[in-house]
């Protein structure tokens, strides 16, 4: 069984900088992509970050230059730095990665349980 857990949300003013994390765990032989996405109320779930085990990323125009999405191998551990928030990263943040799992070597997509991030004016 495999499972993701995001950590790091919370209530913060515009300006300011928070750090998610989502921490991989179970029979995990390796991860390829991961990313995160983001779903504010009444909007559709959009893609935020990618990025592959090799450290190439993909940013949305409305983050680029904000924020910053990295990966530890070691720790199957992806993060993503957010700086200069602002009141439209208000959402949900889900983390999502590419999973090979130990045993059986399939692949398979998995989604964390979502963090919430709150941006006040």
């Amino acid at each position: 069984q495999v499972q993701l857990v995001e950590s790091g949300g919370g209530l913060v003013q515009a300006g300011e900088s928070l750090r998610l994390s989502c921490a991989a765990s179970g029979s995990i032989f390796s991860i390829n992509a991961m990313g995160w996405y983001r779903q504010a109320p009444g909007k559709r779930r959009e893609l935020v970050a990618t990025i592959t085990r090799g450290g190439r990323t993909n940013y949305a125009d409305s983050v680029k230059g904000r924020f910053t999405c990295s990966r530890d191998n070691a720790k199957n551990t992806v993060y993503l730095q957010m700086n200069s928030l602002k009141p439209e990263d208000t959402a949900v943040y889900y983390c999502n990665a590419d999973i090979i799992h130990s045993y059986y070597r399939t692949e398979s997509n998995y989604w964390g349980q979502g963090t919430q991030v709150t941006v006040s004016s």
